[in-house]
């Protein structure tokens, strides 16, 4: 990851830091395997049907997705994205979903850094920068990508059914490394806060169930 002079707003200059996370769990890949849920939803509902243009941002998309993923049982295999030789990645702002997810839960707990940032998703999709955009998943050597299948129950027009759900998972000890970026230097502690739940919490498809799990370091 090549250092970069980011630019200063005010008279603070931005916080930088580094981050390797390390799985303690399996990580479930977020992003539909089926092309048609994708296209199917940009059409319905992230284009504005006037003027045909997008109006969520990728990561309301990639939230709502994974709603849908959920609902459309027949079609609810997720996977991780690929880069350019095929391995697998997180996209940047599934970080800052963990980010999201972490502000909401700990709004709620008195004290806690979070309970002050009134308006939280807004900071961190202005304020708030994860580099590299694309970010690779360190697989350790002798271990490969596998699968996780589990039921899935969802309430339809036709009544309540149950499906087979499945997803790509990365296995216990893999790692990702990337940098965060505070335009208001003091976000950085609730970064680290929010980091902290996520080791609670998870991270990927599937994380109220544990799974995602993971410990975190700052590294140079």
């Amino acid at each position: 990851m090549a250092d970069y002079a980011y630019p200063q707003f005010g008279d603070k200059e931005p916080k930088k830091l580094k981050f390797r996370l390390t799985l303690l769990e399996e990580m479930l890949g977020m992003s539909p395997a089926d092309p048609e849920i994708y296209d199917t939803y940009i059409v319905s509902k992230a284009m504005d049907s006037k003027t045909g243009k997008q109006t969520l941002t990728e990561e309301q998309i990639a939230e709502e997705l994974e709603a849908v993923a959920d609902e459309t049982l027949d079609k609810a295999m997720t996977v991780f994205p690929r880069d350019k030789d095929g391995f697998p990645c997180l996209w940047d702002y599934q970080i800052k979903g963990l980010f999201k997810d972490a502000g909401k839960a700990l709004r709620k707990i008195p004290g806690s850094k979070s309970s002050g940032m009134k308006t939280y998703k807004a900071e961190i999709d202005k304020l708030i920068y994860v580099f590299p955009r694309m970010i690779p998943i360190i697989i350790p050597d002798g271990m490969t990508i596998s699968d996780c299948q589990r039921p899935l129950r969802a309430s339809t027009p036709q009544g309540d059914r149950v499906a087979l759900a499945c997803s790509e998972t990365v296995p216990v000890g893999s790692s990702i490394e990337f940098e965060v970026v505070c335009l208001v230097p003091s976000d950085m502690d609730t970064v680290l806060e929010w980091l902290n739940f996520g080791q609670l919490n998870g991270l990927g498809q599937w994380r109220n169930s544990g799974k995602g799990r993971f410990t975190y370091e700052i590294i140079d």
